[in-house]
């Protein structure tokens, strides 16, 4: 009846008829899909959906074994996640999906994710309508779980919508089957494996004796009750004899890994049907034969005695059950021809599969023999390339130990960023606030020794203060304090940070003081007028300080959100430190505006009715209308460079460079204690002087995308000629000192206020203070942090001065 009603649905309904298979991926689910597919398989145009439900991902595992929650991971971290778990779902279905095609029938997958199984199953079925679902009840299938006392099978059959069919399968076999609403039969009907066997119900009905004294009714009840039952649980029925019901062979799975075992099973169901047909025929004729000497008995007894009606009887009795016997025995034979045929089309169907797995065989090992092949040319290319790791390896010992240390630091050092983080968070004053007192006593009462410059606006004296070298800017008078100038010094380098502008340490408000790092080689312009007699500065360090003094520069334009004009840049206000690096200085004048960084090469930044800064570096468009923008900068940067070049003054400076470059005699300007200037450079370096100090502002060059790149490739040339020079002595990068022993560090490590000490120096700084010894700011701990990437650059300078040193005393 159900299997009519499939039909008719195939036949009568718009599209393939539809059966849902429920799976775990355990190692029954063949057995489920196998059932599936011979029993639904030959009706028409099927299409199968395996269904299978996965738990919700709320985590991402991590190597330790932790779970990371979906909403602390990464977006494109989760979503790979899930991309590989769907791989995987997708990988184990992979064998059912080929069951499928290797019968030719179309199957869909679908990929559910929900923490109750039952429910996600049913919804599925309501939504797409299906009419029949397959679910198992193995032991090791997912169908097996206990939820609220119940397994895993009852709750999907319970829940799945009542127009559904709900067949339970457990080994092969149908073991339950919940009819849907539609059909005659509405409980729930469950069939014990041992009753769906087909030989045991064969013994039962084999091994049964006929009641004389039955009705002939009750017994066509039974034999028609037998039959359907046979065809409704889908299994395979053998019927024969008393003495041959153990010998009845069992129903199988067919699996394409046990060929020689079906084919003995297939054997023996083929004699055990030939029998049966053998025993249909004889009983047939015997029937025939007897039933007319039967009937015809009672006859010729009746002419010649006298028949009581208790014979009679007994004679129509017996013919009854003969006959009921009769169509026992052909509805047998029709089964066995049946099974007879279903055998012949597995044993065709084994034969097909096991000549395709000797093709399949037969491809694996020659691509056995291939990869073996290769293996072995792959072992012989590795020995060789073994045994050239270990010459190289022996002749680049030392240099290979340092690369493998490195990165070990510097695995370690990328460890350490997250607690450096912890240590420098925290909110951070702008600038460390100085007492009157503190400022008289370090400069002793403003001594006159200790004054290292002086100009219009205040003194500067050289002096420690808190242990450190300092230069101490003082106003000449209270009021200056209040000033638009020293406010607006204060303001910029208390805010901004950049190694090529002075670093403000500190300041006293109310006594217009400011506290800057000491510069050990004092201004530019000194070394350049060479004043106090001191050393000449080569040509290739000129060059850096043009450079960084650009730098410095473009990062002001850059500010955001305020772009900086600086207004006063010349040689008096560059300042060197004990290793020739540049440094900007008094900012007193610079202008802050508000405009985007893309228009400030094209655009009028600011008016202003009384320009400000020095004669022959003031831009002449700003001396003549008042607007001044960040070109202004760039006139006075082509007067440093022109400075640099010649260590002339710079009134008339570019006219004197101009002519030199047009009669070709730029070389003779140049300044003699540079040293011996290349010429493609510094006649690059004039050029683009001469440039940025054009008359007009819109025939500057801009600094960011014009000037810096020639600037940069002009630095880089002056370092490996600086770098090859010999007897020359390469100056220790600033990074590389120490701001305590104003020295190369030995063992550098991250304090907590992020600058770098020499480990000894800080250890013996924080034992006795609170404090920076850089920016006086309380320390929010004293924990150090080793600075494993500046070591390695350290150690590797040191080696490179030492070689250099060396080959300077041979020569």
């Amino acid at each position: 009846m159900i299997e009519k009603e499939h039909k008719d649905v195939a036949e009568n309904g718009k599209g393939p008829h539809v059966i849902a298979i429920a799976l775990s991926g355990g190692s029954k689910s063949r057995h489920i899909v196998k059932w599936a597919i011979d029993k639904f398989g030959a009706e028409g145009p099927v299409t199968f959906r395996l269904i299978h439900v996965f738990h919700k991902i709320t985590g991402v595992p991590t190597p330790m074994g932790n779970l990371i929650p979906l909403p602390q991971v990464r977006f494109d971290i989760a979503a790979a996640y899930k991309r590989e778990i769907e791989w995987q779902k997708n990988e184990m279905i992979l064998p059912y999906q080929q069951m499928f095609n290797f019968k030719k029938v179309s199957v869909e997958v679908v990929l559910l994710e929900s923490d109750e199984i039952w429910t996600a199953i049913s919804k599925e079925i309501s939504k797409e309508g299906i009419k029949d679902l397959v679910i198992g009840a193995s032991s090791h299938s997912m169908f097996a779980r206990k939820i609220k006392g119940q397994s895993l099978s009852s709750m999907i059959s319970e829940t799945a919508p009542g127009c559904c069919t709900v067949y339970v399968v457990s080994k092969g076999k149908l073991e339950a089957l919940r009819p849907s609403e539609g059909e005659t039969h509405r409980s729930s009907i469950e069939y014990d494996s041992s009753a769906v066997d087909s030989t045991n119900s064969s013994s039962r009905y084999t091994t049964s004796t006929l009641d004389p004294g039955s009705n002939s009714s009750e017994y066509s009840f039974a034999s028609s009750h037998v039959t359907t039952t046979s065809f409704d649980s889908g299994s395979t029925v053998n019927y024969g004899s008393n003495h041959r019901r153990n010998n009845t062979p069992e129903s199988t799975s067919f699996e394409p890994d046990y060929g020689k075992d079906i084919d003995d099973s297939l054997s023996q169901g083929l004699r055990s049907a030939v029998s049966l047909q053998s025993i249909s025929e004889n009983t047939d004729s015997w029937f025939i034969d007897q039933v007319p000497s039967v009937i015809d008995e009672p006859s010729s007894s009746r002419s010649h005695s006298v028949s009581s009606v208790e014979e009679q009887k007994s004679i129509n009795s017996e013919l009854e059950k003969l006959k009921i016997e009769l169509r026992h025995i052909r509805g047998m034979y029709s089964i066995a021809q049946n099974e007879t045929q279903d055998a012949t089309r597995k044993l065709s169907d084994l034969n097909r599969l096991r000549h395709e797995e000797a093709v399949k065989l037969k491809q694996i090992k020659e691509k056995e023999e291939m990869t073996k092949e290769i293996a072995r040319l792959e072992k012989e290319r590795f020995e060789a390339a073994k045994r050239e790791a270990v010459y190289a390896r022996e002749c680049a010992q030392r240099e290979a130990f340092q690369r493998r240390e490195a990165e070990i630091k510097g695995a370690r050092d990328a460890k350490e960023k997250e607690k450096l983080k912890t240590v420098l968070a925290g909110p951070m004053n702008q600038y460390q606030t100085f007492s009157w007192e503190e400022i008289v006593s370090a400069t002793g009462s403003f001594n006159q020794k200790l004054k290292i410059g002086e100009g219009s606006y205040g003194s500067v004296y050289k002096c420690k203060l808190h242990h450190t070298p300092v230069a101490i800017k003082v106003l000449h008078s209270k009021e200056g304090a209040k000033s638009k100038q020293f406010l607006q010094e204060l303001e910029i380098l208390s805010k901004i940070r950049h190694p090529h502008l002075l670093l403000l340490l500190g300041a006293c408000p109310e006594q217009g003081c400011l506290v800057y790092e000491y510069m050990e080689n004092g201004s530019l312009e000194d070394r350049l007028l060479r004043r106090n007699d001191t050393p000449p500065i080569p040509w290739y360090d000129r060059f850096r300080i043009i450079w960084e003094v650009a730098s410095a520069l473009a990062f002001l334009h850059n500010n955001k959100p305020n772009s900086i004009i600086h207004r006063d840049l010349k040689p008096a206000n560059i300042l060197l430190d004990q290793n020739f690096v540049s440094k900007i200085g008094d900012t007193g004048l610079c202008t802050m505006l508000n405009l985007e960084p893309s228009a400030m090469s094209v655009m009028t930044l600011c008016t202003d009715s009384t320009p400000v800064g020095t004669l022959c570096y003031i831009d002449p468009e700003y001396q003549r209308t008042g607007k001044i923008s960040v070109k202004a900068d760039v006139y006075a940067l082509g007067i440093v460079i022109l400075q640099l070049l010649t260590a002339k003054p710079a009134v008339g400076i570019t006219n004197v460079v101009e002519d030199a470059m047009k009669e070709r005699r730029l070389m003779q300007i140049l300044d003699k204690d540079g040293g011996k200037w290349p010429f493609r450079e510094s006649a690059e370096l004039a050029l683009l002087g001469a440039q940025c100090a054009e008359l007009r502002r819109k025939d500057r060059p801009d600094l960011q995308t014009k000037v810096l790149p020639i600037l940069e490739r002009i630095k880089d040339v002056a370092e490996k000629s600086r770098d090859a020079a010999d007897g020359i002595l390469v100056a220790p990068p600033s990074h590389f000192i120490c701001p305590i022993l104003v020295d190369v560090m030995e063992d550098p490590c991250v304090a907590s206020d992020g600058y770098t000490y020499d480990r000894k120096a800080i250890e013996l700084w924080i034992k006795d203070n609170d404090t920076s010894p850089t920016t006086n700011f309380p320390l929010s701990n004293k924990h150090l942090i080793p600075n494993y990437s500046l070591l390695y650059a350290i150690t590797e300078w040191k080696s490179k001065r030492k070689f250099r040193t060396q080959k300077s005393t041979n020569h």
